[in-house]
């Protein structure tokens, strides 16, 4: 069974930054995709990036292109979110999924953390 611990979240003011974390555990195949989702009140989940954890591809909602950086650690099984110039609108709840194909649809992710709140202040 594959298990997803999200840590980092946190209150920052606007123009702050923080990182999230997400470490993977348990079976996945050789080459799998794992992405960062948020979600609102109300509202459905929303991709924010994505990697590729054996090629590294990575890839950007336009809402943090040039402000959110995505990476990962192969030997430690994680995935990192650098989100620098925060804005109110990039408070929600972030999630982590792992799946075998990048896709920005959150249907298509079997596997996901319990998620870590996200909130900016103006």
């Amino acid at each position: 069974q594959v298990q997803l611990v999200e840590s980092g979240g946190g209150s920052v003011q606007t123009g702050g930054s923080l990182r999230l974390s997400c470490r993977s555990s348990g079976y996945m195949h050789n080459s799998y995709c794992m992405t960062w989702f948020r979600q609102t009140p109300g509202n459905e989940r929303e991709g924010v990036a994505r990697i590729d954890m054996l090629g590294g591809i990575t890839g950007y909602a336009d809402s943090v292109k040039g402000r959110f950086t995505i990476s990962r650690d192969t030997a430690l099984n994680t995935m990192y979110l650098q989100m620098n110039s925060l804005t109110p609108e990039d408070t929600a709840m972030y999630y982590c999924a792992a799946a075998i194909h990048c896709r920005w649809s959150s249907s298509q992710y079997p596997y996901w953390g319990q998620g870590t709140q996200v909130t900016v202040s103006s």
